[in-house]
């Protein structure tokens, strides 16, 4: 009884799939893309970012590699290298973030104005 309840419910949800899949309006994209301009200086901001975060993690995973006990010395209020140099990371992680997201920010503002429209205009 169970086998067939659970055939019963298969074919069900296939019904619905074939349906639904004739009745899906396709919409497009809500706002116009245009060509990005600053695409290429954000890529490079961004691997710079990407390069100089991956470097720090090099060292937190070279230090755990080479001389893990050196991860147990505290060294400030109590904390170890290893919890001090870990919040380091995500703190650099969010902190580069946000100077991407600005970096960014300004690059497009700067580089993808309509024609004819400039800071002077301001």
């Amino acid at each position: 009884m169970v086998g067939c309840f659970t055939s019963l419910l298969s074919c069900a949800a296939i019904v619905i799939i074939i349906v639904d899949e004739r009745h899906t309006m396709h919409h497009e994209s809500a706002s116009e893309i245009g060509k990005d301009s600053a695409s290429a200086f954000k890529t490079r901001v961004g691997l710079i970012l990407f390069v100089i975060y991956g470097l720090v993690y090099v060292g937190f995973v070279a230090i755990n590699t080479i001389n893990p006990t050196a991860m147990g010395q505290v060294i400030f209020g109590g904390l170890n290298l290893a919890v001090v140099y870990g919040f380091g990371l995500i703190i650099l992680a969010i902190v580069m973030g946000l100077i991407y997201n600005v970096m960014c920010t300004r690059a497009e503002d700067r580089m993808n104005q309509p024609e004819g429209e400039s800071d002077h205009d301001l």
